[in-house]
């Protein structure tokens, strides 16, 4: 008779390898994002990276699920997940460009906490005393990593913090979408509502005339990276997601941690970054911060409170919004 616990412990190992390779991709797509900075705004490359995307799950859609596959439940639903990672991606790709890819990555791990507290506050689901000292937590790691670059980017460093925000709302989304259609097609909707809100806000931020958001004509090596971005991206969440087919979030969280070694990595390798004392010690506030989370979250809770230990567990296996 075969061991159940022995398969039980290749699932989990299955699930931490996927998720494992699936955050690394995310930061390797951050790495080509940064690869950019200055030659043409995070806004065009959002807007890019989401057309590709598109036009792969279109093709996808078209393949796996035919004409029956484009279907749109909860359409306002799916507006806010649009605007969700159209703001998530566009904050996040402006701050890669204007700081080392390990310090945006350090904020963006945030979001878990935020989205928790979003729902508390927002959605009147009740909060534990983890959630909240958790996000205490997750500031107080945010103003050190914040301090010095504020100092020197001027409000560009918030870039980050905006990026976490929109994807904390959108792991709220997401949760309330879930089950309303296949993974696919959640995925196709997402996409396919944040080109338009991105071509809204690319065309805004041009028309004002100030430089850093000025669109420019792509060369074809631009549209090659922009790419790259979008298959690392949805190829990450596609890991990620199988990840916790096969373990517990509670295993898979803390997995997500693998962007900031692959970001420091890059930052070394390619862009003569290295981090900072100060940086290592908001980061590591912010991990210790959100593993604490993912611990409470495990435990049985009070009554009431599963909601948010619901959205805790979607939250600390989503990674940046690549």
């Amino acid at each position: 008779m075969p061991d159940k616990s022995l398969h039980a412990d290749q699932h989990t190992l299955q699930g931490m390898v996927l998720a494992i390779t699936g955050f690394a991709c995310l930061s390797l797509g951050d790495g080509v994002v940064k690869s950019m900075a200055g030659q043409v705004p995070g806004t065009e490359i959002a807007l890019i990276r989401y057309l590709f995307g598109a036009v792969g799950l279109t093709l996808a859609m078209l393949l796996w699920r035919g004409p029956r596959g484009f279907i749109c439940p909860k359409p306002w639903l799916q507006m806010v997940r649009g605007a969700a990672v159209a703001g998530a991606t566009f904050g996040f790709f402006m701050g890669v460009q204007y700081m080392p890819i390990a310090n945006a990555n350090a904020i963006q791990f945030t979001s878990p906490m935020i989205a928790a507290a979003l729902s508390a506050v927002l959605l009147g689901e009740r909060a534990t005393r983890a959630v909240w000292i958790a996000t205490v937590m997750a500031f107080a790691g945010v103003l050190i990593v914040l301090r010095p670059q504020v100092l020197m980017l001027g409000w560009p460093a918030l870039y980050p913090l905006l990026a976490a925000f929109a994807m904390a709302s959108l792991m709220i989304a997401n949760r309330k979408a879930a089950g309303s259609a296949p993974l696919l097609e959640l995925q196709f909707l997402v996409a396919a509502m944040a080109v338009p809100i991105l071509v809204v806000i690319a065309t805004a931020l041009h028309r004002t005339g100030l430089p850093q958001f000025q669109l420019k004509m792509p060369s074809g090596f631009l549209l090659f990276k922009c790419a790259i971005v979008a298959v690392t991206g949805t190829a990450s969440h596609w890991l990620i997601f199988m990840a916790t087919q096969r373990a517990s979030a509670a295993i898979v969280s803390p997995m997500m941690y693998v962007q900031l070694l692959v970001a420091i990595s890059l930052g070394l390798l390619f862009f003569h970054s290295t981090p900072t004392p100060i940086m290592l010690l908001g980061a590591s506030i912010i991990i210790a911060g959100g593993l604490y989370l993912g611990y409470a979250q495990r435990r049985p809770t009070p009554n009431g409170a599963d909601n948010i230990e619901e959205v805790v567990s979607t939250a600390l296996s989503a990674g940046t919004p690549d």
